[in-house]
């Protein structure tokens, strides 16, 4: 086993016996194999592609694959298995396709696109020797896991927007281009550089639809305040990013007798006005992922996992026979709620059967919580903040978007926050919010000092937040705002944002509690010295130089 794709990559290099985030070996194993057969697939999606020829369903296995291997998703090792053996069928399907059709695969040489599952090695065998150390070139493969972290993260969005019926196939036909690009030995540094980028041109493109569905389905994120008390009666809660999966949930369960408590990066569900008239979505139970394992058992009630982030639960804990999965999320023992392959519909009527039979939640804290300043919502402010801005009255804002983890490192943002002086503006979005989103931080002129965007995909709004203010202030450059970034990572759609943002041209990124594993010593040096990129350093200080800016 080797993996060094998220932030808790063990001793800061990679985990060999097991993932920190409860990874087995044969599971790492067989994810490696799921990359390895849509890197299979692609080769021949590629050349479709150019011929203007393209398969849906390939196209949904593909990035379900990428979607499925993101840290703390899927767990389960006979689903995976499953997925990489429906993968070798869709790839030899699709290559006698365009055989039919007189199409010539070039690249049909690349390990990917030819190997058989056999006799003479299977597929558990197979997936020992493709893992990532099977390039041994450190910086090529470096950059080779950066384009495939940001795929991974683009596929997590592009998902939720193709749930929600918007798709553009360009994104698809880029993601086997760049499948193809990291098997070759004729793609060198310079041009993986490039390919980097240009994953981060692609990833605005893919917030920048899911941004646009969500609005079009759920309305625009409105100001919200949100409950973090409980009800007095039992309740299912959901965890996760997909909003389709929660409409459905509170549609099946209206009038039931039975309240929704949203969880971690399902908090923005508060904030959108088609969700938020559904009177038993009741308020937001818990913190950040990380927390699962106590939270859930205080919980009482059944909980639903969208997506990631998927801890492991303890051997005692009371809540392992109450927990279940769908979409591209898995683990073992956890039963799997499938759509409809017709419909795209979901049965939840298991969750709601178990919830009825469950006690309501234990109150674990009391209050609310402020959010929604997604840019619609910010950008209805625009005179009160620039006005704010000219007078003073706001001197720097501080994008703290990114995600939240358990290392103790983490209580930097925390201090970060509380170190900031009054007349800065925190903007987030993601779970690393949970750090700092409860703190009495106060407002600027009815201005709330921590505007929360939402989800990490939400990380479009901040960056459409920062262009928008570029216009009023009539700047050339990004980079000349009153806005500095101090992110912190964690998967790999945190690192789609990363690239998107440095496609966009932002400059000067902090980046923690510590720089990605997956990064050599020299692809590190190229994003230091092309975009300043940096790493964090102790509160005060960083909080001097940023001011100073």
């Amino acid at each position: 086993m080797f993996c060094y794709q998220c932030q808790e990559a063990a001793k800061g290099v990679g985990c060999t016996i097991a993932g920190v985030c409860g990874k087995k070996p044969e599971v790492s194993a067989m994810q490696d194999m799921l990359i390895f057969v849509a890197k299979g697939i692609a080769v021949y999606a590629d050349e479709a592609a150019k011929v203007g020829y393209n398969n849906a369903q390939v196209d949904e296995f593909v990035f379900d694959a990428l979607f499925t291997t993101i840290t703390n998703a899927n767990f389960d090792y006979e689903a995976i298995k499953a997925k990489v053996e429906k993968g070798f069928v869709l790839r030899d399907m699709l290559r006698e396709e365009l055989k039919a059709q007189g199409i010539v695969v070039e690249d049909a040489h690349f390990e990917a696109a030819v190997w058989v599952p056999g006799e003479a090695q299977s597929i558990d065998q197979k997936a020992l020797t493709v893992g990532v150390l099977s390039e041994k070139n450190e910086d090529i493969r470096s950059l080779r896991e950066l384009v495939i972290y940001g795929l991974k993260g683009m596929a997590a969005y592009a998902m939720h927007a193709f749930h929600l019926g918007a798709m553009k196939q360009e994104i698809f036909n880029f993601a086997y281009r760049a499948l193809v690009a990291v098997q070759s030995d004729a793609v060198g540094v310079e041009q993986l550089v490039n390919l980097v980028l240009e994953t981060g041109k692609n990833g605005v493109e893919v917030m920048a639809l899911l941004d646009k569905a969500h609005n079009e389905r759920f309305g625009s994120p409105e100001l919200s305040k949100v409950n973090i008390g409980v009800s007095d009666k039992p309740g299912i809660l959901i965890s996760g990013h997909d909003l389709n999966d929660i409409e459905q949930l509170l549609e099946q369960t209206e009038n039931t007798g039975i309240d929704i408590y949203t969880h971690s990066e399902m908090l923005p569900a508060h904030y959108y006005p088609k969700l938020k008239r559904f009177k038993h979505l009741v308020g937001n139970y818990g913190n950040a992922w990380w927390k699962q394992n106590e939270e859930f058992e205080s919980f009482n009630g059944p909980v639903l996992f969208t997506t990631n982030c998927i801890v492991p639960p303890r051997k005692s804990a009371g809540y392992a026979d109450k927990v279940f999965t769908t979409g591209s999320s898995g683990f073992s023992g956890f039963p799997h709620i499938e759509a409809d392959p017709a419909t795209g519909k979901k049965d939840f009527t298991p969750i709601i059967e178990l919830a009825k039979k469950c006690q309501a939640p234990k109150e674990i804290e009391t209050g609310h919580i402020v959010g929604g300043f997604a840019h619609n919502q910010v950008l209805q402010l625009a005179d009160k903040v620039v006005e704010a801005v000219k007078t003073g009255a706001i001197k720097k804002f501080f994008v703290m978007a990114g995600c939240d983890g358990r290392m103790n490192s983490r209580n930097y943002y925390t201090d970060f926050a509380n170190a900031l002086p009054n007349d800065t503006v925190i903007l987030t979005a993601g779970c690393a919010k949970y750090r700092y989103n409860k703190l009495p931080l106060g407002d600027i002129g009815g201005i709330p000092r921590v505007l929360d965007a939402g989800q990490c995909n939400d990380s479009f709004s901040l960056a459409m937040i920062a262009i928008k203010l570029k216009e009023v202030f009539g700047l050339d450059d990004i980079n000349d705002l009153p806005i500095a970034y101090n992110i912190a990572w964690y998967e790999q759609k945190a690192v789609i944002v990363l690239l998107a943002l440095l496609h966009l041209g932002v400059k000067n990124i902090h980046l923690g509690p510590t720089l990605p594993a997956f990064l050599s010593p020299n692809v590190a040096k190229v994003l230091v010295d092309q975009f300043g990129i940096a790493a964090i350093g102790e509160v005060n200080e960083d909080v001097e130089l940023f001011m100073n800016v």
